[in-house]
């Protein structure tokens, strides 16, 4: 492997780092290239190459996931949530959210969490943990 493949390889870990620690900021991908000092096409095919999917998709999934624990609390409206992880269009965030989860934000919400109130936190988020392309087609899990 160049030695500018391996730089760029840190710079996208980096981006992708960023977009895990601030999920809930204004993030776009002029921004996270200019970071990772890439033009935003190179960006954007370097990070599909590497993560196998577009930097918007992986940010996405990570919203959602921070959406599904702010849900189960309870005591945040969708409208709320939506605000709080970062996404500006309840509309958008509504369609990925159940896109990734198979249910709408409001069903989610709604739905008794409890049978998971035993479970260790870090294993409840590896199992709830949303998952592109297939989740939402998977039968609802109990």
């Amino acid at each position: 492997m160049k030695r500018q493949d391996l730089d760029d390889l840190v710079r996208l870990r980096r981006a992708r780092d960023r977009m895990d620690r601030d999920y809930a900021e204004p993030l776009d991908v002029p921004a996270l290239a200019r970071g990772a000092l890439m033009s935003p096409g190179h960006f954007s095919r370097s990070f599909r190459a590497a993560f196998g999917e577009s930097p918007y998709s992986y940010l996405m999934t990570r919203r959602i996931e921070r959406a599904k624990a702010l849900l189960r609390r309870g005591d945040l409206t969708v409208t709320e949530v939506c605000i709080a992880v970062g996404c500006t269009s309840l509309g958008s965030f509504s369609s990925r959210f159940t896109q990734l989860v198979g249910e709408s934000p409001s069903a989610y919400r709604g739905r008794d969490h409890d049978h998971g109130a035993a479970i260790p936190a870090c294993m409840a988020k590896i199992y709830t943990r949303p998952v592109r392309n297939g989740e939402a087609s998977v039968a609802a899990r109990p």
